[in-house]
């Protein structure tokens, strides 16, 4: 299909990251309101992206395999669903725990969705498409980085936590009507197996680079699962300046994204990968070492935007290239891999900003990093070559 008339869809698809990672991630601006409604700790509320986190990574492998034989639009469909149905429930829940029960249904919706959109995206373009279809898609999540969290933390502020929850549902409504209308026909392909899964984890380079999207998400969430309480104990960020953060860390974050298609081209996925690694290494040294002023904060955030983007559209791109034919395993795998991975890093930073202050935490994220590196050392070994014939019919379709 020509990139032209693949174009809606894949905008469609984003819109629809764009809600997935907004769910995800507004409560990191909510967590104020949250906490005062509720009546629990603020640092409480961060579990909610464990949570989300957790049930996608866990989801996804299984989604994969009893969704497989479904059309993708309808796979689509189901995840935007269930996302609508623990949007609604958040919005409406009279507790804390409530809330956390909505958080597993939204969660498990996005584990549908979100693989099965960047399968289907690589799908519906040619292969030398592929690289930028998956940017296009992976875009949203990145946008949302840039428009979501900022605006739930300001919306939450002026509507209140509730109404911005109902927003976000309201988004997720209309990219699951634009993807019914824009998404032109795919075919499910053979559905996944546990063994064909066992199979192709075997596959020379396919674990190492599922085991580098872990370890890079789970160093960057160190810190930015608690980015703004570590903006303000790093750098004596008020709210207002913590917003105004992330939002250059989200604009610049796009710059990345879209960056990384091209890179990708001129470099090679290996030295893509490796340069996004020697930015992030960079980073979070220049976090641990920098004064404690808020313009150096803003600076090394802006920096570490992008190469927090440059890294995911190029290494989805690799996942497809190493085995086309089994696209939405390994994306499934990938996809399970990078929330975990968020989940992990959450965790950490959640848990050890207390002990470690500011200057510290930022050095723990270099331990996982130092291990993404290793990891993406043992995927650049050579393996056989993998036919790429069956890329655009026999895919089958989850992340």
């Amino acid at each position: 299909m020509r990139p032209r008339s693949s174009t809606p869809a894949l905008l469609s698809l984003a819109l629809g990251y764009f809600a997935l990672g907004t769910a995800s991630l507004a409560v990191v601006g909510l967590s104020g309101p949250i906490a005062a409604d509720l009546r629990v700790p603020a640092a409480t509320v961060g579990t909610l992206v464990t949570v989300f986190s957790l049930v996608f990574a866990l989801a996804a492998p299984i989604a994969a395999i009893t969704l497989g034989r479904l059309g993708r639009r309808q796979v689509l469909l189901l995840g935007l669903a269930l996302m609508t149905i623990g949007g609604i429930a958040s919005a409406a829940a009279p507790t804390f725990a409530a809330l956390a029960a909505a958080r597993v249904a939204a969660g498990l919706g996005a584990a549908i969705f979100g693989p099965a959109a960047s399968a289907t995206g690589s799908m519906i373009v040619s292969v030398e498409q592929r690289p930028r279809a998956l940017a296009v898609v992976f875009g949203g999540m990145t946008a949302a980085t840039v428009l979501g969290v900022p605006l739930a933390s300001a919306a939450g502020a002026a509507v209140g936590w509730r109404a911005t929850m109902a927003a976000v549902v309201a988004l997720t409504l209309v990219a699951g009507g634009l993807l019914a209308v824009l998404l032109p026909p795919v075919a499910a392909g053979p559905a996944p197996t546990v063994r064909a899964f066992a199979g192709v984890l075997r596959t020379p380079g396919a674990a190492s680079m599922i085991a580098t999207t872990l370890l890079v998400l789970a160093a960057q969430f160190t810190v930015y699962g608690v980015a703004g309480a570590y903006l303000g104990t790093r750098f004596g960020a008020g709210p207002g300046l913590v917003s105004l953060t992330l939002l250059v860390f989200g604009a610049l974050g796009m710059v990345g994204n879209a960056a990384g298609a091209r890179v990708y081209t001129r470099l090679g996925g290996g030295r893509t990968i490796a340069l996004a690694l020697a930015g992030l290494t960079i980073t979070f040294l220049a976090l641990a070492g920098v004064p404690a002023l808020p313009a150096a904060g803003v600076t090394v955030f802006a920096f570490w935007a992008v190469f927090n983007t440059l890294f995911m559209a190029p290494q989805q791109a690799r996942l497809v290239e190493l085995l086309p034919e089994q696209r939405g395993i390994l994306l499934a795998l990938n996809a399970s891999a990078l929330y975990l991975g968020m989940s992990l890093g959450s965790l950490l930073g959640s848990s050890l900003l207390p002990v470690l202050g500011g200057h510290w935490l930022p050095a723990l994220a270099l331990l996982p990093l130092a291990l993404a590196a290793g990891a993406h050392a043992a995927s650049l070994r050579p393996h056989p070559t993998h036919s790429t014939a069956p890329a655009a019919t026999t895919a089958s379709a989850h992340h």
